[in-house]
């Protein structure tokens, strides 16, 4: 399994479908012990944010990667938005990048921003960390992937950081979408980590509030 195949499972409606009833079913009093490596099968997605132990995160990750679809087609919205933006404004702005679905940049900053996302809200402790990374790997994950669930977990949360991965202003749409994904924009630490990656990444409000709605809708 690389990157991209464990992206289109996380963000695919029947795997996400399954990965939520994992969430509901699973006991309260434990974390991703509870869902042991099943929850990959569930995808990435709902795997990550099982730290959070809630139902309501658990649907709200569910609904939106039901919109989203694969990670090809959450690059190809991200880049939509920022050009239709970018088409009203002023002739002397840059010309759109066509988003280019065979670039392999496209699955790394998806799943580096979704990582950081769910560590935004500091419940993912290293025990947590271990336990993704062994489903990761008894998910048939190659080498590579695996190296880079394991350092993206390890580093420390650093919006800078993730924001500095995009190269132009249409894959920073993208890590804010992707990021949007796993966020609840309910709890204040998730917000403020929200708003400084944005604030990073250099997006225009308009930007930003029509990714939102994107997934609001």
């Amino acid at each position: 399994m690389d990157i991209k195949s464990l992206l289109n499972q996380a963000l695919n409606s029947d795997i996400v479908n399954k990965g939520k009833e994992q969430l509901q079913n699973a006991s309260t009093s434990n974390s991703l012990k509870s869902l042991g490596s099943g929850a990959v099968g569930g995808g990435l997605v709902s795997l990550l944010m099982g730290s959070k132990k809630t139902k309501k995160i658990g649907a709200k990750v569910g609904k939106n990667a039901l919109k989203i679809g694969g990670a090809a087609a959450l690059g190809a919205l991200a880049y939509k938005v920022y050009n239709d933006w970018q088409g009203k404004q002023t002739a002397s702005q840059p010309t759109t990048e066509p988003f280019d679905a065979n670039n392999a940049i496209h699955e790394q900053l998806i799943l580096k921003a979704m990582i950081a996302a769910a560590k935004a809200d500091g419940h993912v402790d290293a025990q947590e960390m271990a336990q993704i990374e062994s489903a990761i790997a008894q998910a048939g994950a190659d080498e590579q992937l695996r190296s880079l669930v394991h350092n993206e977990l390890n580093k420390p949360l650093d919006p800078i950081q993730i924001a500095q991965l995009a190269q132009t202003p249409q894959q920073a749409s993208e890590i804010y979408l992707a990021s949007l994904i796993v966020v609840d924009e309910q709890n204040f630490m998730e917000k403020a980590y929200l708003q400084e990656l944005a604030k990073q990444l250099k997006l225009a409000p308009e930007v930003t509030q029509q990714l939102e709605l994107q997934l609001n809708n």
